[in-house]
């Protein structure tokens, strides 16, 4: 696999189990990275995840978990013996939350702390009471999560500078929000392509419906890649 490969996590936005596994028997020659979120995790469950990383691929399980901080680390313990490489929390839950979710971590699992989702724009957050601008409110979240012991951020690529400004290289960045050059922007309000994304400094990017609502998905796959390597 190529390195700009290494970085893309195809999301696995399907209902279905069987829909799943084949997007993954189509794409491990060259993606080796896939996200499980509500909507499959919500049908098939932990088996659903059990599955995925029986082929040999690595999960990313994007839950975004968020409640009181005892029912967040007991989630948090049950990823862990599903073996994930990488699970998600909502740093909006607040700095206790947080710290008994690392607290209750697989040591060898990498934990992410969602920002602001990439659909939300400054009228969302004024909608629920949050005054400052969205990457204001990206930085205090990230800065958050990063005291309470988190690995890492998920945030859309705008803000992937501002985050290596404050964080260097302390922190991995995952962003979602990615749009091929020749992808619909759908429900995304801050996207970007692939290429920018990367050179901007993310560590890894999340593309779902480019690629998995695609009649050809490795043919998706393969685009991305080309706009990639040059």
């Amino acid at each position: 696999m190529t390195k700009a490969a290494d970085k893309i996590i195809v999301a696995l936005d399907v209902a279905t189990k069987k829909k799943a596994l084949e997007l993954v028997e189509q794409l491990r020659g060259e993606i080796s990275f896939f996200k499980i979120g509500l909507q499959l995790y919500t049908a098939e469950g932990p088996e659903i995840v059990r599955a995925v990383l029986a082929t040999g691929a690595k999960v990313w399980l994007d839950l975004k978990l968020y409640d009181i901080p005892n029912t967040v680390a007991r989630a948090v313990e049950s990823a862990s013996t599903l073996g994930v490489q990488m699970l998600t929390i909502h740093l909006s839950g607040g700095s206790a939350m947080i710290r008994a979710a690392t607290a209750a971590r697989a040591s060898d699992m990498l934990f992410l702390g969602v920002t602001v989702l990439t659909s939300v724009t400054e009228q969302t957050l004024r909608e629920i009471g949050i005054t400052d601008g969205v990457e204001d409110q990206v930085l205090r979240l990230a800065k958050l999560g990063v005291d309470a012991g988190i690995d890492g951020v998920v945030a859309s690529p705008h803000e992937i500078k501002s985050l290596r400004r404050e964080f260097g290289d302390r922190i991995k960045i995952a962003v979602q929000g990615i749009r091929p050059s020749w992808a619909e922007p759908d429900d995304q309000k801050r996207f970007m392509t692939p290429r920018e994304a990367i050179q901007a400094g993310t560590d890894y990017i999340g593309i779902g419906r480019p690629i998995t609502g695609n009649a050809q998905p490795h043919e998706a796959v393969a685009r991305i890649l080309e706009e990639l390597s040059y």
